[in-house]
């Protein structure tokens, strides 16, 4: 596999692409260039007024209808770098991934993952794509393995945040200990109960965590019914899973962003801001007992069988919030 980066300042990208299968040209060779399936391509936007990058990236597209291809963003001017993908492109390059320097496996990692994705010219795959009443679309397809997905690369993804309950009171009735074994088995019975959604327990911290969710239709919409599962059942849940003696409920809250991605466990360096508002979310907006979708997420989250469940909540940090409606229980666990 080659890789060709069109670059009007390829200097000072040299030491971030290393390896003999890199070639360097100008933007303006994109007009003639006949892209391999094989190989990768990538447009540096740097040095490229917004017309004359805008252009470019429009030949870079029609030329690699059949190709992996990407944008190298080194100053991080691109607000919006989920729309990359939802146009079509493979990976995004950003500030981060430059200075941290691109491996060959990272760059194979991002055309494997167009390739899983349903990008054009990719193998066919089941159709799971659909629009939103904002114009936004899911990528169609089988999504990566998460094991699959290198370090540093940019994703759009679900974020689903999960916490129990007073968790701050609990820890203080509870205690350390006690409560240290109860968040134990709180993650273990989430993990169990988002695997159908092929959900990744991305980040904890010892009373709330956060799951990464594939950009599927179908596993987001399992991951919806999951919660709402949990919020209906929390009860029991308490007694039986949780070993409490006391009933609480959970607290969840879902956003859908762009993130560059880590492996669990090496997430201290991530800086994101849909992680940081999901967690705002969850933290500060979300309440116990109900499942909080932010704005940002795509119409199809919802499923049309569950809509009657959802009201509006006003908003959130600039952002359009709803939930589900508060779910009633037996005297007798209250």
């Amino acid at each position: 596999m080659k890789t060709y980066v069109f670059s009007k300042k390829a200097a000072a990208l040299h030491t971030a692409f290393p390896g003999k299968d890199v070639e360097f040209l100008a933007p303006s060779a994109l007009a003639k260039h006949s892209p391999d399936p094989e190989d990768s391509h990538y447009l540096d936007l740097s040095g490229l007024t917004a017309a004359d990058g805008k252009k470019a990236a429009g030949q870079l597209k029609k030329r690699c209808k059949n190709a992996p291809w990407g944008i190298i963003d080194p100053k991080g001017t691109i607000k919006d770098p989920a729309q990359w993908f939802f146009d079509g492109a493979a990976d995004y390059i950003g500030p981060a991934a430059l200075k941290a320097g691109l491996t060959p496996r990272r760059l194979k990692s991002a055309a494997a993952w167009r390739q899983a994705s349903g990008g054009e010219g990719a193998a066919p795959a089941k159709a799971e794509e659909k629009s939103t009443e904002r114009g936004i679309k899911l990528p169609s397809g089988a999504f990566p393995a998460w094991k699959s997905i290198a370090a540093g690369q940019t994703i759009p993804v679900y974020l689903l945040y999960a916490a129990i309950q007073g968790k701050t009171a609990l820890s203080a009735r509870l205690g350390e200990n006690a409560y240290g074994q109860l968040y134990r088995k709180l993650l273990a019975f989430l993990h169990k109960n988002f695997q159908p959604a092929e959900g990744l327990l991305w980040m904890e911290t010892g009373k709330d965590c956060l799951f990464l969710i594939p950009p599927k239709a179908k596993c987001i919409e399992t991951a919806v019914i999951s919660c709402i599962r949990m919020l209906i059942s929390a009860p029991l849940i308490a007694f039986e899973s949780l070993n409490l003696s006391i009933p609480v409920n959970f607290v969840f809250s879902l956003h859908y962003g762009t993130i560059t991605y880590k492996p669990p466990g090496k997430t201290g360096t991530v800086v994101s801001d849909a992680v940081n508002f999901i967690f705002h979310l969850g933290a500060k907006r979300a309440e116990a007992g109900r499942l909080t979708v932010s704005g940002e997420v795509p119409g199809i989250t919802i499923p049309a069988k569950l809509e009657d469940m959802f009201v509006k909540a006003g908003e959130f940090e600039g952002r359009k919030i709803v939930h589900t409606k508060k779910f009633s229980y037996l005297q007798s666990w209250l």
